[in-house]
């Protein structure tokens, strides 16, 4: 499979273009459920289409989204996301105080996502065929790397992923969500122990 597009953004104002959660919604559904319009994106999210297209528009401006080659009709505009994935280095912004708090809002709204999409797999533990439930879950270890090592090791982690990916429409097959995180922990002197 081939590696996907990634946008790496080094500027606090492209990064604060995605910080809003709408508009990091809008730019999940174009990237998971491809090209749409700003009144398809508006009922699927519970939206108004005047606020979608306004934040579709912003995304578009910063370079995230562009109009798709296939448009439905003269009057309705469709958007497609132009990369797979967005990324950033904490070093770009580590002596831009803004670019430091959008690196933390963006972080944390993943950190939100993430625990929601638990809540719903729990929520609906009765509808999962049990290979689900014996297999989906988080895992969680503790290691001593070097952060180039962390860098490989989470490039490593993602191109396994996608190995493993199965075309649309195969039996048994879903969305997953695959999160990989790598942090440095507080020194030995600071260390809370879990577990």
């Amino acid at each position: 499979m081939p590696k996907p597009s990634i946008r790496h953004v080094t500027d606090a104002e492209s990064l604060k273009a995605i910080v809003r959660p709408l508009r990091g919604k809008l730019l999940a559904a174009l990237r998971i459920d491809g090209p749409a319009t700003a009144s398809e994106l508006a009922r699927r999210l519970g939206e108004s289409s005047g606020s979608t297209s306004y934040h579709l528009r912003q995304l578009a401006r910063f370079g995230f989204i562009e109009e798709d080659d296939e448009q439905p009709n003269a009057r309705d505009r469709r958007w497609r996301a132009k990369h797979r994935y967005t990324s950033w280095r904490d070093a770009d912004f580590v002596d831009d105080p803004e670019g430091r708090e959008t690196v933390r809002a963006i972080r944390m709204r993943q950190v939100r996502l993430l625990e929601e999409q638990i809540e719903q797999f729990h929520e609906r533990l009765d509808c999962w065929a049990p290979g689900w439930l014996e297999h989906a879950g988080i895992s969680d270890d503790v290691i001593r790397l070097a952060p180039e090592a962390l860098g490989r090791l989470t490039e490593r982690i993602l191109e396994l992923a996608r190995e493993y990916a199965v075309p649309d429409g195969t039996d048994d097959a879903e969305l997953v969500t695959l999160v990989v995180a790598g942090f440095p922990r507080p020194a030995t002197g600071d260390r809370v122990v879990s577990g």
